[in-house]
């Protein structure tokens, strides 16, 4: 039954994404979640729900279309689940780009606690 309501928030956090509905999306986290994200350093930081909502603005203002497709979602015990996506954009020099990613989110009491993801930071010509 957990697993099922899992499924639920990581599908509605994609909705409230591909919408570019930020505040939405960052109210669906604890006001303090631990992140694992190449794009803030190597390290877990803790990001607040208005930092969230400023990283998703700048990337929506460099990226105006982006847009995240759900793979697969995989879960893992009562509180993890891990999705497999595709983001895509385009950048303001037209150029577009795909890129894989894979998010391990802990989900506690119906909110994002922790939210992991792996991808490539570093663009390969």
């Amino acid at each position: 039954m957990e697993t099922s309501n899992n499924e639920k928030v990581v599908k509605q956090y994609f909705t409230y994404f591909n919408h570019h509905q930020w505040e939405k999306m960052a109210g669906m986290y604890m006001e303090n979640a631990d992140f694992k994200d190449p794009s803030l350093g190597t390290r877990m930081v803790q990001q607040t729900r208005s930092q969230i909502i400023k990283k998703y603005t700048e990337l929506n203002q460099v990226f105006p279309d982006i847009n995240d497709r759900i793979v697969s979602i995989y879960p893992s015990g009562e509180k993890n689940i891990i999705v497999e996506f595709i983001s895509t954009g385009t950048a303001p020099d037209h150029s577009k780009f795909e890129l894989p990613i894979c998010t391990i989110f802990t989900i506690e009491n119906g909110l994002i606690t922790k939210d992991f993801s792996y991808f490539d930071n570093f663009e390969e010509n």
